[in-house]
């Protein structure tokens, strides 16, 4: 059985990383275009690069969750898929194997030069790191404005899932918020939220919890199939 699993800030959260933005939208009282577009690193590079080096290094100091372990258990009896929002590892230190990572990666750097040419990368990154190019390195991150390469992919996952499970995401970005459209109409969707943008049907069940109360009981759920 082929299960997708879309993810997004809330599942994170848990663990201890802040959220996206808060309600103002802000983050980290950062206008998100600061920090979080082409533009703003163009204008300040520097400040666009201590931020992404202040995320990393929360990173670095949180664990995977109760949540994040369940998904990863279920790869011993189903064909799992995790399509992620989120930039962390955490599903990946949990043990899932197969991770989509819709908005980049934290622990990866690409050239400014060749976007194709990307690093692993846990250290602060600064002005004057370059690649083999000697151009300046930039987080591997899908800034506002910015093509989501990997959303065709995400999108032939979800199309060929008999179950969707969605946790900690509000569905309202797009272009991810748009997956559940290419969804088989036979197919079967948990979302797990503690305040759920959708509403129970016979083939949507809503868990109005938190990822790590709500996503075991799931997959208690779907291992009765």
């Amino acid at each position: 059985m082929r299960i997708s699993v879309l993810t997004g800030a809330g599942i994170s959260a848990e663990s201890g990383l802040k959220t996206f933005r808060d309600s103002n939208g802000l983050w980290e009282g950062h206008d998100v275009m600061e920090v979080a577009s082409p533009q703003g690193f163009a204008q300040n590079p520097e400040l666009v690069l201590d931020f992404y080096n202040q995320r990393r290094r929360q990173l670095l100091e949180v664990e995977p969750n109760a949540a994040h372990l369940a998904l990863a258990s279920i790869e011993k009896s189903f064909d799992v898929s995790i399509i992620t929002q989120n930039v962390d590892d955490l599903h990946e230190r949990a043990g899932s194997t197969e991770v989509l990572h819709l908005h980049g990666e934290l622990l990866k750097v690409r050239s400014t030069y060749d976007e194709n040419l990307i690093l692993d990368w846990r250290e602060d990154l600064h002005l004057g790191d370059f690649c083999e190019h000697n151009s300046q390195l930039r987080p591997h991150i899908v800034w506002f404005g910015e093509a989501v390469p990997m959303i065709e992919e995400a999108i032939r996952k979800v199309e060929i899932s008999e179950i969707i499970i969605i946790v900690g995401t509000s569905m309202q970005v797009y272009p991810a918020a748009g997956l559940i459209q290419y969804a088989n109409p036979e197919s079967q969707i948990y979302f797990v939220d503690p305040n759920p943008s959708l509403t129970s049907t016979d083939r949507i069940k809503v868990f109005s919890e938190k990822a790590t109360a709500g996503v075991p009981k799931v997959i208690e759920e779907i291992k009765s199939f």
